[in-house]
């Protein structure tokens, strides 16, 4: 494994919200240079005039092409040729086509391999998100990892959207996810229920996706209900926590991380970061903006990328096998939950 600079492609974001406060404060710290070699996406002139709005000091050179990012500097990549009007606080037609093409420029640039890992900066939601979204988008702190089943659907979709057979791809997903993201050895994954008490969804669908999943030697238990699992702090036993639909999971990781948040797609090939916050309007143009989970964005992709290229390397030229491993039971008697037949009579 070579040492050079890892390269962090990072969008700009929505215009008009905290992206370029953000992301310029991220490198007032020389030390996130000498980790990684930041390319970020977006106008040359937006980001002076938020630097001299923010009063923020960090210099950034310009460049029109990602192959001549430089080492030791912040690299701002000229993605369009209009000016963009900046009105904090606003969110315009014209601040959102902004962040689109910088999100374009950087998805192209990518597929050229011209960096290695994207963290995107914070923009509005997209109002109509990919409900068949087959990678799983996972949120992550240092005290906590919750995969969301279901993303962004409204609460009467949730129980028909759900299925044995998801589950089990999306446990697959996060299982391998942790291994090869995080270098986990043997992750155990807890599975939650939907209901706050045991109903037919317990019963047909969830309890027998956890079945199949330990016959896959994948460490999944539950079902748990969710305020008593984390009521109790029993996240902490386990390395991810797969929840069925957004509330379930995004409101006991935002009480568990309120400022340090990221998430990413599982599932995926390339490493994309982003914050868990939004463009936070209210804060544009303030001197408020907190840096914290951008650059936990970028410290998190710059991890996985090392951890990939970890776990991969030995797998390029495999050893032959010797013996077979053996199942370990171990954990699986701490967290067993009653099986289904026990629980559901």
């Amino acid at each position: 494994m070579d040492n050079k600079k890892i390269r962090v492609a990072i969008t700009h974001g929505d215009t008009n919200g905290i992206g370029y406060e953000v992301i310029l404060r991220a490198f007032e710290d020389p030390m996130m240079l000498d980790m990684c070699t930041p390319i970020i996406y977006g106008s040359p002139k937006a980001a002076a005039f938020h630097r001299k709005a923010t009063g923020i000091e960090t210099q950034f050179i310009t460049i029109n092409d990602a192959a001549e990012a430089k080492d030791g500097k912040v690299n701002l990549l000229a993605c369009f040729d209009e000016e963009v009007k900046v009105e904090f606080g606003e969110p315009t037609e014209e601040s959102n086509r902004a962040a689109r093409q910088a999100m374009a420029r950087a998805k192209e640039d990518m597929q050229k391999h011209l960096y290695d890992v994207l963290v995107l900066g914070p923009v509005v939601p997209n109002p109509n998100p990919n409900r068949d979204d087959k990678a799983l988008t996972v949120m992550l702190s240092d005290r906590v990892r919750i995969g969301l089943l279901t993303n962004r659907l409204p609460i009467n979709e949730v129980a028909q959207s759900i299925s044995t057979e998801k589950i089990v791809e999306k446990g697959q997903i996060f299982w391998k996810s942790l291994k090869r993201d995080f270098r986990i050895n043997n992750p155990r994954i807890a599975v939650l229920a939907l209901n706050p008490q045991a109903g037919t969804e317990e019963e047909k669908i969830i309890a027998p996706a956890i079945e199949e999943l330990e016959k896959q030697n994948v460490q999944a238990y539950g079902p748990y209900t969710a305020e008593d699992f984390f009521a109790n702090n029993q996240h902490e036993a386990f390395d991810g926590v797969l929840a069925m639909y957004d509330d379930q999971g995004l409101l006991p990781f935002r009480a568990l991380a309120p400022e340090f948040g990221v998430k990413f797609k599982a599932g995926i090939s390339a490493i994309c970061i982003t914050t868990d916050h939004g463009p936070l309007f209210e804060k544009a143009g303030k001197g408020e903006a907190d840096p914290t989970s951008l650059r936990q964005a970028i410290y998190t992709a710059v991890d996985m990328f090392r951890h990939r290229q970890e776990y991969d390397e030995p797998l390029a030229n495999p050893l032959p096998k010797l013996y077979h491993e053996k199942r370990e039971d171990g954990d699986k008697a701490r967290f067993a939950m009653p099986r289904a037949k026990d629980i559901f009579k």
